[in-house]
């Protein structure tokens, strides 16, 4: 019974992974396409870990003891294709540099000792190294990887007004899962590479692979703008994030004008109200350059986009609670009234605002 429930799991997580590359290769909601494809790619050298199962239950024979070599090297290489899809999905308009062979050093020694491998025979010694290159590997891009999201998601404040779908936390929480699933899948060969895998770690697996899949199929564009424009805002955020000296991009007089001008447009227009409003629509409706208006909004009022836009949100939400409107409007109709896209955005932005969530703030603006 127990051997017949692991045939079914086995099947289930074979086809998931299957069926999830497709979607992100497939990419129906056309966003982020580029990261999806190299996504897609990681998840289908994921699939093939179960792939002499697959074989077994279909044609009656597996791919035995000594998979192919080639097998077993693409394999080694799903965590250096999620690295590139992270990368994708925070920097879409990258270009592949020579520094990126760098990525390539560890898997060519992994396939250099394959080779040794399959010449004279499976060692230990040999067997040690290999395990300690798939975790160091591992442990390395994940690092990696948390580090990079860390960083655009403080870049991303210098562009988007709402952070909240576009914060790469469902990638973050991705990376965790998948850091689980290949630290044990490679052991799990090393160790009982003789055995088939077990209804437990099937089971975990299974589990694992939905969570990525609900996690990735829930995403939203990051750069909902054309390429021209990511291109500009990539390199607004990059300049500022990594402290490059910033040019006088306008005059002394002319930020004066401008500081004036976003100020009467801010009171009169109100965009903050827009949920969707960018660093790019705010300069059209300027008529300046998003670097431009990123200079000013930096230099002139020492705040990032973010900072500045939800200031007035967080003031008019604050407004609406304490006010007789409170009687007209629920917390939820407050938020979307003040610029919010969502519950979760407005309690966040709310509390680093005002060190209170707004139910709080309304219980101490009562006397309750």
């Amino acid at each position: 019974m127990v051997e017949k429930i692991n045939t079914l799991v086995i099947a289930v997580l074979f086809g998931s992974l299957l069926l999830l590359s497709f979607l992100l290769f497939s990419n129906p909601l056309k966003v982020n396409r580029r990261g999806n494809l190299w996504f897609g790619c990681s998840v289908f050298l994921w699939s093939t870990f179960w792939l002499d199962e697959i074989m077994e239950l279909t044609f009656g024979f597996g791919i035995g003891y000594s998979p192919p070599l080639g097998l077993v090297f693409i394999q080694f290489l799903a965590p250096v294709l999620y690295f590139y899809s992270v990368y994708f999905f925070i920097k879409p308009t990258y270009r592949f540099q020579y520094s990126d062979l760098f990525c390539l050093i560890v898997p060519a020694l992994y396939l250099v000792i394959l080779i040794v491998e399959k010449k004279t025979g499976t060692a230990p010694f040999l067997s040690n190294v290999k395990l300690g290159l798939i975790i160091g590997q591992t442990l390395f891009f994940s690092i990696f990887i948390f580090l990079k999201i860390k960083t655009y998601q403080r870049q991303i404040e210098h562009f988007a007004s709402n952070t909240s779908e576009i914060s790469l936390k469902w990638l973050e929480y991705i990376l965790y899962l998948i850091l689980a699933l290949v630290v044990v899948v490679s052991i799990y060969n090393l160790v009982f590479a003789m055995e088939h895998t077990n209804l437990f770690f099937n089971s975990v697996m299974l589990i694992i692979v939905f969570s990525v899949a609900y996690s990735a199929l829930q995403q939203k564009e990051i750069y909902p703008v054309n390429e021209n424009q990511k291109e500009t805002i990539i390199e607004i955020e990059t300049s500022i994030e990594t402290d490059i000296p910033k040019k006088k991009i306008v005059t002394d007089s002319e930020l004066v004008e401008f500081k004036g001008r976003l100020n009467l447009l801010m009171k009169e227009n109100m965009p903050y109200k827009d949920p969707e409003i960018n660093l790019i629509k705010l300069a059209n409706m300027m008529n300046v350059t998003p670097h431009q208006l990123s200079y000013v909004i930096n230099t002139g009022f020492n705040e990032n986009f973010f900072r500045y836009i939800n200031h007035f949100r967080v003031e008019t939400a604050k407004k609406l609670i304490s006010g007789e409107q409170m009687n007209n409007y629920s917390l939820l109709g407050i938020a979307f009234e003040s610029g919010f896209n969502s519950k979760t955005a407005f309690n966040n932005t709310f509390k680093k605002f005002t060190n209170q969530t707004p139910s709080e703030y309304k219980k101490s603006g009562s006397g309750l």
